[in-house]
């Protein structure tokens, strides 16, 4: 698939609800919906003040020139075997050029730093639980269920009528010691655009997909719903071990 158009599929819940990039939303909808992409699109994905500058880091760390490539795309939202190469001292460089520091304070930023050195790694489900819960912003201080929103989930199709789409889905949840865990399979209803792209457009019962921001991002095979676990179960395990200090 073309990188900068999957990775708009991604991008768009959140930039819909004002939450990352800019003001684009119905520009980039209607990317998704011509299914096409452009240079003009992908300037629009540049000015996303995180994802632009996780995707230079992963493609710079394993020697390729396109931020926007496939195989760095998956990587930061499903992930894969790019996250096997990367430096803890850079990444710690690059959230530093990102105002991590100055969001969380020296003490926060330098166990954040202690979670990187013990395994932390640049996608999307680390900085979730791992960075931006510890800024302090409003939406996770006000309510942390926005957390259980920006992670990238998966989901097995159960049903599917017209937009709306029945999928089995192991919940985010929170105890009461602020650790992190995944609950059992719950079944859950989101929708889709009529006009969606063709892989969400011809759901069958028993497709996986991705949902970010309750919007239904793509078709994946169960060995991408394995890495997409593997990740975000990791990213569990280190957001719990900073909680226990």
């Amino acid at each position: 698939m073309d990188g900068v158009l999957r990775c708009s599929r991604y991008a768009f819940g959140p930039n819909r609800l004002h939450y990352c990039g800019p003001d684009a939303n119905r520009t980039m909808k209607e990317y998704l919906d011509a299914g096409e992409s452009d240079p003009a699109l992908s300037a629009i994905l540049t000015r996303f003040q995180n994802l632009f500058p996780y995707l230079s880091h992963i493609a710079e760390g394993n020697g390729i020139r396109d931020p926007f490539d496939d195989r760095v795309v998956e990587s930061y939202w499903i992930g894969n075997r790019l996250l096997n190469t990367f430096s803890s001292r850079k990444y710690l460089a690059l959230l530093d050029d990102l105002d991590v520091k100055k969001k969380t304070g020296r003490e926060r930023f330098d166990r954040i730093g202690q979670s990187i050195v013990h395994g932390g790694f640049p996608h999307h489900s680390f900085h979730v639980l791992n960075v931006w819960s510890r800024t302090g912003h409003e939406l996770f201080r006000t309510n942390w269920s926005a957390a259980a929103q920006c992670l990238v989930t998966w989901g097995k199709v159960i049903s599917v009528s017209g937009p709306f789409i029945e999928v089995s889905t192991e919940p985010l949840l929170r105890d009461e010691r602020g650790n992190f865990s995944l609950g059992p399979p719950l079944s859950r209803k989101i929708t889709r655009s009529l006009g969606a792209d063709i892989d969400i457009d011809l759901l069958a019962p028993g497709n996986w997909i991705t949902i970010h921001w309750g919007v239904p991002c793509e078709v994946i095979s169960e060995e991408a719903v394995r890495r997409l676990r593997f990740f975000t179960q990791k990213s569990i395990a280190l957001s719990n071990a900073y909680e226990r200090g």
